[in-house]
């Protein structure tokens, strides 16, 4: 995700923010450590600038969280910025580094942005002196930024123009094949990557071209030519005009409560022009490139919280749905258990005689008090000599008192049922089967028997609590969704009317009323906003508020509007007002003390 302006993102914020020239400085807030607002205003006209240390310089129309005590850098540009007019806003060199000029002559001071490495702000006076610096350091042996030290506006990078052929060339000659041609460009131009890549796209060139593969130095030198040569082109065209602004994005499938999805897009990129690169991703489209910028990462902070929100939706979603897979895997494992346990006791039942036979054999041997080893032997002589027998015995389980056959259905070639009701078509697979010695046949089936039918017994309890457990979790997962659905975010500033610092209320038949807070704005109201036509309403009550019916139509005010501007001259006054309102409503005629009455048009001053 991208964070931080490129040379070409500067570039075209720069040019776009020269309309804030002129403006004066009203106050500065700090957001946190390395983030600045600087409230610029004339007249009507406000703005906020906000400076980012190593990321980012824009205007922004939404309400960040001011830090309630300033920091020690906010008091510093308060005490030299206030009341100063924005004279300079430019870019040093090709490097991103802004500088901001407040005030002009020997009163000027500059406030020095820097947008790479780990960033920067510096305030300095008019000789460039340091006055306080966001982050002292040193540069080599020589360069020094501290208070009281001359900022070197002279280290910035000047742009050099188209490259030139040989230069070209000789750097490319120098690279080692094989390696991507946009790496070897980007450390060498002032275009950044996005505007290399998307002119490296434009002229043909495959995505991930090298240097040797899908670049012959010889036949393309000429197409790379004309593909830097536009990159220049670019710059030129975001120092002459402002460019839209466009947003990124990708697009992702987020779970809804209902157990359906919808398309959810997280912002990736901000760019001031769409390049080829982005060609087929969703794009949003804003009238400035400054308005996508802060739209970007204004929004930046809300949408982390959703896509930690997804992430915790879409692990609600896969609890549910291993809660369903596992409900599903032990009503599969109880049929699987039913149909085995009923094969191995009708595999008994039709080879009841050789069951028998083999555990009396081994019983016998036991009885004997024959070593284990001596058994085993013994069973297989016999299977050597073709005793059906011993040759359906496949092992041992003494320590159990087990012992394993293999059963096979001896009426599987015969074409009729047998005589024990047994369908033909019912084929029993040859299976081992363990028996225990200290049944018989009929019991070891019995057994098998019992245990099909506690299987049942339990598939019936797993179906009846599966609609149960599904509901409870589903009503959790819902829960959970509309839980993390509920964000917080920055929120848009809404514009501020001039009449909002007056008391104010809009009448039942729509006209604005406005009253004074105190006596200069009362005398405010009267002399700067009063118009011809408009009603001048005042209580015959020591202390209250003039009221004024702005009246454009010049039509004649409703008498309910009348009443309604009476009632907010005798309100908007403390104690003393609740008392003659009092006097007022035990007098006949109730309003008629209140002097409703037009003025003469004044000038505003």
């Amino acid at each position: 995700m991208k964070t931080r302006f490129s040379t070409y993102d500067l570039l075209c914020s720069v040019t776009e923010l020269q309309k804030l020239i002129g403006l004066r400085v009203a106050q500065v807030y700090d957001i946190d450590h390395k983030t600045y607002l600087i409230k610029l205003q004339r007249t009507e006209e406000k703005c906020m600038l906000l400076l980012e240390s190593g990321s980012r310089l824009h205007s922004t129309a939404f309400e960040w969280p001011k830090n309630v005590a300033p920091s020690g850098f906010s008091m510093k540009m308060r005490k030299h910025l206030r009341n100063k007019r924005l004279e300079c806003l430019k870019q040093l060199g090709m490097d991103r580094i802004v500088d901001l000029q407040f005030g002009s002559g020997e009163a000027a001071y500059h406030v020095i942005l820097e947008l790479y490495d780990r960033g920067n702000i510096v305030l300095t006076d008019c000789n460039l002196m340091i006055l306080y610096i966001l982050r002292p350091h040193t540069e080599g042996e020589e360069v020094r930024f501290a208070v009281r030290e001359k900022y070197p506006l002279d280290r910035a990078h000047q742009r050099e123009g188209p490259p030139a052929a040989e230069k070209l060339h000789s750097l490319l000659s120098s690279a080692t094949l094989g390696d991507s041609l946009k790496k070897i460009l980007i450390p060498h131009f002032d275009y950044g990557p996005a505007i290399i890549e998307h002119v490296l796209l434009k002229a043909g060139f495959s995505t991930g071209c090298k240097l040797g593969k899908g670049f012959d130095l010889e036949k393309d030198m000429s197409k790379l030519l004309a593909a830097l040569n536009e990159a220049d082109h670019l710059l030129d065209l975001a120092l002459q005009r402002e460019p839209k602004g466009y947003i990124v994005q990708r697009k992702e499938k987020r779970p809804l409560p209902d157990g359906g999805e919808e398309d959810f897009f997280s912002n990736q990129e901000f760019h001031p022009m769409v390049f080829e690169q982005h060609a087929g991703l969703p794009i949003r489209e804003f009238p400035s490139f400054d308005t996508a910028v802060d739209e970007f990462f204004s929004t930046f902070e809300s949408q982390k919280i959703d896509m930690k929100a997804l992430q915790q939706e879409r692990e609600a979603m896969k609890k549910l749905a291993n809660v369903r897979k596992d409900h599903d895997q032990r009503l599969l494992a109880l049929e699987h258990t039913q149909e085995t346990d009923k094969q191995r006791a009708e595999l008994i039942s039709v080879n009841q005689h050789l069951v028998d036979s083999a555990i009396l054999a081994v019983r016998s041997a036991l009885a004997n008090q024959l070593p284990w080893p001596d058994i085993q032997n013994l069973i297989k002589e016999a299977q050597a000599k073709g005793d059906p027998v011993a040759s359906s015995i496949k092992g041992l389980k003494l320590e159990i008192n087990h012992i394993t056959m293999m059963l096979r259905d001896p009426y599987t070639e015969e074409d009729s049922s047998d005589e024990d009701g047994r369908d033909e078509n019912v084929e029993l697979k040859p299976k081992l089967v363990d028996i225990d010695l200290d049944l018989t046949a009929f019991s070891n089936a019995t057994k098998y028997y019992d245990k099909k039918r506690s299987a049942a017994k339990k598939q019936q309890k797993t179906l009846e609590s599966q609609g149960k457990a599904l509901k409870s979790a589903e009503r959790k997962t819902k829960q959970t969704l509309k839980e993390v659905q509920t964000m917080t975010s920055i929120n848009k500033a809404r514009k501020v009317f001039w009449f909002e610092k007056f008391f104010w209320f809009i009448s039942s038949e729509n006209y604005l009323v406005i009253g004074g807070r105190d006596q200069q704005q009362n005398e405010v109201i009267v002399k700067r906003y009063m118009r011809q036509g408009d009603i001048y309403v005042h209580a015959d009550i020591q202390g209250a508020s003039s009221i004024v019916i702005k009246n454009p139509t010049g039509e004649p005010v409703p008498p309910k509007t009348l009443n309604e501007a009476g009632c907010m001259a005798v309100s908007y006054r403390q104690v003393p007002v609740l008392r003659g309102m009092q006097k007022l409503l035990q007098m006949p005629g109730g309003w008629r003390v209140i002097r409703c009455r037009r003025l003469p048009l004044l000038e505003s001053t």
